[in-house]
């Protein structure tokens, strides 16, 4: 299927010709058949000579039905302009050719009707030099009557061309399909219907609707039920866990992660001034229409703060309307450059953005946006529409080549600046050094070190750290002092004396250099082993007073020693409180 808007003043025959390609009734309500107009959307189809199929959507002429005319030709690939031969250009016709320019419509085809009431050369010419001069280019021409049926078969034929050159969809693309209407079915539940341009449908699917989880619960196309549907296509959706009050126009279906909803974005405008914009405008996407607030940055780049969050791409495009403006309101088209911008809170930050902006070109690209963003999550990436090839430096972080490398060299220079300034500690803590580099994640950290640093403990060790020349020197004090007598702990008073505080038998210990056996109880590393020689000479089981004087400590090192050796398995207690070696 394939799926055109309609498009042009009031009263210049869209329905009428749709009613004649179609034999379908395209206004659908009671009201727009009694006034002989269109107010709200309305949707027809046929086949086509070569077997596709063509759905139009009938959108309103009258320009107080603007919103609802941009609500269906939004979604829409492909638009066919309408000019009566008896009316020639009109307001309207400027204001929906605007549209469609600004929404970046590159295919269509015009249409001039009423051919059996006047001449339709001169509206033929006109037409096609306003339409030359916006996104669409030229196009081709029919003059038609849907009353006598003149130039219908070539209207067909045009049709035809038209949707063959259409650009393939993708359907495993994410679906994002803006809900253009909604209704209960009586036994269904809710109903909503739209244009479903990329991906695919399937009954049973999980979807989210503005953030609220729902359910797939049946599908139709062209008034068929079907179980999948692909794009492009109309399609009406039944949806389970959702009130129809919650699913009006402008709410969106979603997969799932694909899009992360934004409130500020910075675009490019096209065909007006960024400096002659109102505060507010009126922006529409979709069938979206959210009011926001405009704060220019360069020439031609602004930031909108809308009002509701919108799930947007980088390069969708979006259109600027001026609902307080007399006259025709569409203000211009503009190009979606970033859906997490950076925040503006310093002097000159706009102008500064701007100048980072005018690089930009609104096509996604990868490279280009990790340059501007240095270190990013692969998801988040996705969620802003950028094709994701390059692998992660770790977990699912992403990282500018040339940003990385400098990380790595400033985390050497601040490890060593660390070892230096703390020369009794194994190595920077992991976590202040991701406050100084300013990373989201302390795993970032483990992934830049490379050798000559090392990663030990949530620590970042550097190249050539090793054990101070003065805490060796006082760890050989007291090996020399245990010399003859190793299990004769130093006192306190000669731990004072030999420089020996907290901190550096703390740091001791951790270079392996001494054996923590107590509070202010240290002996060489091997005394485990050599204790338990020693021990093996006595009676089995032996007391406490016994392995005191075969070790030759005082009680106060033989308790926690003799502790230690039952951790260690070298020794068990006995309930009496006596010991025998395992």
């Amino acid at each position: 299927m394939h799926v055109v808007a309609t498009a042009g003043h009031v009263d210049h025959g869209k329905s009428t010709l749709v009613r004649a390609l179609t034999g379908m009734e395209p206004d659908r309500w009671a009201e727009e058949r009694r006034r002989g107009m269109t107010i709200d959307l309305g949707f027809a189809w046929t086949g086509l000579p070569s077997g596709e199929t063509v759905a139009f959507v009938d959108v309103p002429g009258h320009e107080r039905f603007v919103p609802n005319m941009l609500a269906g030709i939004g979604p829409v690939p492909a638009a066919m302009l309408v000019v009566a031969a008896d009316g020639g250009w009109m307001p309207q016709s400027e204001e929906h050719l605007a549209a469609l320019d600004a929404l970046g419509v590159r295919h269509g085809l015009l249409c001039v009707t009423r051919a059996d009431l006047a001449p339709p050369e001169p509206v033929i010419a006109d037409a096609l030099d306003r339409v030359a001069r916006t996104s669409l280019g030229r196009v081709p021409v029919v003059a038609v009557s849907g009353t006598t049926g003149l130039g219908i078969p070539e209207l067909r034929g045009a049709l035809d061309a038209l949707v063959a050159a259409l650009p393939e969809p993708d359907p495993t693309a994410p679906v994002r399909l803006w809900v253009d209407r909604a209704f209960t079915v009586r036994g269904a539940g809710t109903v909503v219907t739209g244009t479903l341009g990329t991906g695919r449908l399937h009954v049973g699917d999980e979807l989210s609707l503005d953030g609220r989880p729902v359910r797939v619960r049946g599908l139709q196309s062209l008034g068929r039920t079907a179980e999948r549907v692909g794009p492009v296509a109309r399609v009406a959706i039944n949806l389970r866990g959702v009130d129809r009050d919650a699913a009006g126009r402008g709410t969106v279906l979603l997969t799932p992660g694909a899009y992360a909803p934004t409130t500020e974005l910075d675009l490019r405008l096209d065909g007006f001034p960024v400096a002659d914009l109102p505060p507010s405008v009126t922006v529409h996407v979709g069938s979206a229409a959210v009011v926001a607030r405009v704060r220019p940055l360069g020439p031609d780049t602004l930031r909108l703060r809308l009002t509701r969050p919108l799930p947007l791409h980088l390069g969708d495009r979006v259109l600027l309307r001026d609902p307080g403006r007399s006259g025709p309101r569409v203000l211009g088209g503009a190009t979606v450059l970033d859906v997490a911008p950076p925040a503006l809170g310093r002097r000159g930050a706009a102008a500064a953005r701007a100048a980072v902006l005018a690089a930009v070109t609104g096509v996604p690209d990868e490279h280009d946006e990790l340059r501007r963003r240095a270190l990013i999550r692969r998801d988040d990436l996705r969620r802003m529409g950028v094709p994701v090839t390059i692998a992660p430096v770790t977990g699912d972080w992403l990282a500018d080549p040339a940003h990385w490398s400098a990380l790595g060299a400033r985390l050497a220079d601040a490890a060593t600046t660390y070892a230096t300034e703390h020369p009794l500690e194994p190595g920077a803590p992991a976590e202040a050094l991701r406050h100084r580099l300013g990373l989201p994640d302390i795993a970032l950290v483990e992934a830049l070190v490379t050798p000559p640093l090392s990663y030990r403990d949530g620590r970042v060790v550097a190249a050539g750290s090793g054990v101070p020349p003065r805490l060796a020197r006082m760890v050989a004090t007291i090996r020399d002092d245990l010399r003859d007598t190793p299990f004769a702990a130093p006192e306190a008073a000669r731990l004072t004396e030999v420089g020996l505080g907290r901190r550096e038998a703390a740091a001791a210990v951790r270079a392996g250099l001494l054996l923590r056996v107590a509070d202010n109880v240290f002996l060489l590393p091997d005394a485990l082993d050599r204790a338990g020689h020693v021990l093996t000479s006595l009676p089995s089981p032996f007391t406490v007073s016994e392995a005191r004087r075969a070790l030759g400590c005082s009680r106060r090192v033989a308790v926690p020693l003799l502790e230690l050796l039952d951790r260690a398995g070298i020794t068990r207690r006995l309930p009496d409180n006596s010991r025998e070696m395992m």
